[in-house]
């Protein structure tokens, strides 16, 4: 329960041997259940996460738009500690597909967050007089956090540049909805997590060649080093922050 409501948490993965915690949210009018977030799940729980896909207070009682940004962000944040307290100690990942992007990106310092994944982030609504969210999506990094952005080819929001996050990936062919080439988005999320979170692998005796990627044994085989020091100057935030809609 929230300030804000009820949100629903649905949990994969092993809390008690969990190397992270993800915890992911879907777009304005949108479910936890879209295919990138999935993918994105996926990848995580092969790097031995326990994620938490969430639906927000505002789609639980039925609303479509997630309405005031402060109060988002807030309900956002007590989710986020609820989480965290069932599993302490272990870093904090977080993420989201479009709207749920902005919402990781504006809170990540406020809630400790060591990455964020922003998935199809709506740079600016479709039009001339759309205002850039940029500031939005900085402020992750400007925090302390990584940033990963998988955005499509094809988004009428428009594509971050590259030296708005650590890394920007661009999916051919795809849209906003990011629908198809979970793969992609998978293996984007299975190659740069590890190194945003200082994963080292360390090998297992008599290992052999070409373990893939989810077995058990392989997950066992990672730690987790502390954090680097933020190496980006504050970017203060931009007008737009209250904008409903993705």
């Amino acid at each position: 329960m929230t300030g804000s409501g009820m949100a629903r948490a649905e949990l994969d993965g092993e809390g008690s041997t969990a190397r992270f915690l993800l915890v992911l949210t879907h777009g304005a009018g949108g479910s936890a259940g879209s295919p990138d977030i999935l993918a994105v799940r996926d990848a995580a729980l092969g790097l031995g996460a326990l994620v938490a896909r969430i639906t927000q207070p505002y789609r639980v009682s039925g609303a479509r738009a997630p309405g005031s940004a402060i109060r988002q962000d807030a309900a956002w944040a007590e989710i986020v500690a609820a989480l965290t307290a069932l599993i302490p100690g272990v870093p904090l990942v977080q993420g989201g597909r479009s709207n749920g992007a902005r919402v990781a990106c504006r809170t990540a310092t406020a809630v400790g967050a060591r990455a964020v994944i922003a998935l199809a982030f709506p740079l600016r609504p479709p039009g001339p007089a759309g205002q850039s969210r940029v500031a939005e999506l900085r402020a992750a990094g400007a925090g302390g956090a990584a940033v990963l952005v998988v955005n499509g080819e094809r988004d009428p929001f428009g594509i971050p540049g590259a030296g708005d996050a650590d890394r920007v990936v661009v999916v051919p062919g795809e849209t906003h909805s990011l629908k198809g080439h979970r793969a992609v988005i998978a293996g984007a999320v299975t190659d740069w997590l590890p190194r945003a979170l200082r994963l080292v692998r360390i090998p297992a005796e008599g290992e052999r060649r070409g373990r893939q990627i989810g077995h058990p044994a392989w997950r066992r085989q990672w730690r987790i080093t502390p954090p680097a020091p933020a190496r980006r100057a504050a970017v203060p935030p931009g007008p737009g922050g209250q904008r409903p809609g993705p």
